[in-house]
């Protein structure tokens, strides 16, 4: 099955992604590298997630706006490769959640996003990673993700 039919499987359609300014890119190849920007999650009903970890959002709020960001960042793949299928493993991911101050439960915020990539990449999903607290993310969003991929010609 392909990524892109796994992620329809789980409910999630690949809207295409631009660019906030015409001085960045969604992603850049280096080699057989793929670096993505950062990414916040999707609106949730029509409506932005804006708050903070540990104030606005538990864990499990934030495990969920941390796989919106997983699709956010796989459609961003998308835009730049046409095809998920050039994935050929993810190799780091840098977690930023939008916390309160003493909050330390940002490993288990942004299993969420390595979930995601796990149910629809399986081996090729597994990835290092950082999962850091922030004191604020843009627009008030609660999870900021960054994503390299190892990817094929």
């Amino acid at each position: 099955m392909t990524p892109e039919a796994k992620l329809k499987e789980l409910g999630y359609d690949l809207p295409e992604q631009k660019a906030f300014s015409p001085a960045m890119a969604v992603g850049k190849i280096a080699g057989n590298l793929l670096f993505l920007s950062g990414t916040t999650p999707t609106e949730r009903n029509g409506k932005p997630w804006a708050g903070r970890l540990g104030e606005t959002y538990g864990v499990d709020e934030g495990y969920q706006a941390a796989r919106e960001c997983a699709v956010a960042q796989l459609a961003m793949a998308k835009t730049v490769l046409g095809d998920l299928g050039r994935i050929k493993q993810v190799v780091k991911v840098l977690g930023m959640v939008n916390c309160v101050p003493g909050f330390t439960e940002t490993p288990a915020v942004m299993h969420g996003f390595s979930d995601l990539l796990y149910e629809v990449l399986g081996e090729a999903g597994r990835h290092a990673r950082s999962a850091v607290g922030m004191q604020a993310l843009p627009g008030n969003a609660p999870i900021e993700v960054e994503t390299i991929f190892e990817i094929e010609g």
